[in-house]
């Protein structure tokens, strides 16, 4: 599915149309350094591209986007329809794929639970479970709870990664100082909040998929001539 989205006034939205389509070397920069990328890797973002109506992607659509298959497992047998809708993808000259979710404040880390139905929501908690016992994370620990959609993006690279070896990054990009939404000030407030997303997850600093999940702060102020 491709969900076009006007141009983001405030916050996250914002934040990633911004760096993408206009800071796209800045981006690449500290995308490159968190992923520990050669300098002289390139990067595409594929979206949220301004000629493309700020399009986001989810289900099948992100997969085309990024021109991937899943040759192993398909999407069709992991998730239902309506599943993740990525703030922006990307490829690296490489190879690798990388998945971003982004924020601007705490409050979006803090998702909904799983509001799917039936037999969706059957389908989406076998997956997630599969993560967890991937990652061995104890069975006690819900994931379809109040930090869902943190988890079905760690079951989605799970998805890419691991079932179907796609070399995939899971990116997440988290704002500073964007204050029109009262985000965190420093990368130290995001960072204490993050820590007690990943331990109600159970999932720590290190895992089975650690090596594949990357946080990139970038402060609003550092964003050149920003727009």
């Amino acid at each position: 599915m491709r969900v076009i989205q006007k141009r983001g006034e405030r916050g996250s939205l914002k934040w990633i149309q911004n760096a993408v389509n206009q800071h796209s070397d800045f981006l690449n920069r500290q995308v490159r350094e968190a992923c520990a990328l050669d300098p002289d890797e390139t990067i595409e973002w594929v979206s949220p591209r301004e000629e493309d109506g700020y399009a986001e992607y989810r289900d099948a659509a992100f997969l085309d986007r990024l021109g991937i298959g899943l040759a192993h497992r398909p999407l069709s047998g992991f998730w239902p329809n309506l599943g993740p809708q990525w703030d922006a993808l990307g490829r690296t000259g490489s190879g690798t794929v990388l998945l971003v979710e982004a924020k601007a404040n705490i409050r979006e880390v803090v998702s909904p639970a799983c509001k799917a139905s039936e037999p969706s929501k059957r389908l989406i908690q076998k997956s997630l479970r599969e993560t967890q016992e991937f990652l061995k994370v104890g069975p006690n620990i819900d994931w379809s709870g109040r930090l869902y959609q943190y988890a079905n993006r760690m079951a989605h690279l799970y998805l890419l990664r691991h079932l179907n070896q796609i070399p995939a990054y899971l990116i997440f990009v988290y704002f500073v100082q964007a204050s029109e939404v009262n985000g965190p000030g420093t990368i130290a407030e995001w960072e204490a909040a993050l820590s007690v997303v990943k331990r109600v997850l159970g999932i720590g600093e290190r895992h089975r998929l650690s090596r594949f999940v990357f946080e990139v702060f970038i402060s609003v102020t550092d964003l050149p001539g920003k727009a």
